[in-house]
């Protein structure tokens, strides 16, 4: 099958690492052949989380510049930051929640305005989806389900080889039980802010036998 290349990238503590961890099951469990590698400077620190993922046939996780097919952003500098990585069909979706560097809090730097950094992005790229994935986290019950809500938009646009079934049995099986639900309705909030955004692609979806491009259940009709 075809590759599928897509990068995450975060703030130390916002989610990355079990978005990935999602991606990786719901990709098991549609039979999906899949390549994860991760880098977690200083993740602890609010440093740089990135993720790369690589859906189908390859023989590498690298992801090198202009190759990634998606770019997911948890925090809007960031995203700017991994611009590189992308080419002129790449879609890309971003939280435009900033979460400001230790520079530009004490006033030893400058953080970009947001209407600049989306018009940039727009013009180097196939398709943006940008959008306050706090404050859908926040309405879920839990800031911290910022990942979900990425992920859930992420799944709207049919970039993947997945369906939303697949991620949503994936987020049961990575997810304790005392945060599901919220999880859950994060990732509803997130599906449908996209889809209120932006039809779907008709891209890697029909690749799986028996999906229709846009359908929230990932079935044929």
């Amino acid at each position: 099958m075809d590759t599928t290349r897509l990068i995450l990238v975060a703030v130390g503590g916002q989610g990355n690492l079990l978005a990935s961890r999602v991606l990786g099951e719901a990709a098991l469990l549609a039979g999906i052949p899949i390549r994860m590698s991760e880098i977690h400077g200083m993740a602890q620190r609010g440093g740089v989380v990135e993720s790369s993922l690589i859906f189908g046939d390859a023989q590498s996780t690298t992801i090198s510049d202009a190759e990634a097919d998606v770019l997911v952003g948890f925090e809007p500098s960031e995203t700017l930051r991994a611009l590189n990585k992308c080419n002129s069909g790449t879609v890309v979706i971003t939280n435009l929640s900033p979460m400001p560097p230790f520079t530009v809090a004490i006033g030893k730097g400058t953080y970009p305005d947001l209407g600049r950094l989306q018009d940039l992005i727009r013009s180097k790229t196939g398709k943006l989806i940008a959008f306050d994935g706090i404050s859908l986290a926040r309405a879920a019950g839990n800031v911290l389900s910022l990942n979900m809500v990425l992920l859930g938009a992420l799944i709207q646009t049919g970039a993947l080889p997945l369906t939303r079934k697949d991620l949503i049995e994936a987020i049961k099986m990575t997810t304790k039980q005392d945060f599901l639900q919220t999880n859950l309705k994060a990732f509803e909030l997130g599906f449908a802010s996209a889809e209120k955004l932006t039809p779907p692609l008709e891209t890697n979806m029909k690749k799986r036998p028996g999906i229709t491009p846009g359908r929230k259940d990932g079935l044929s009709g």
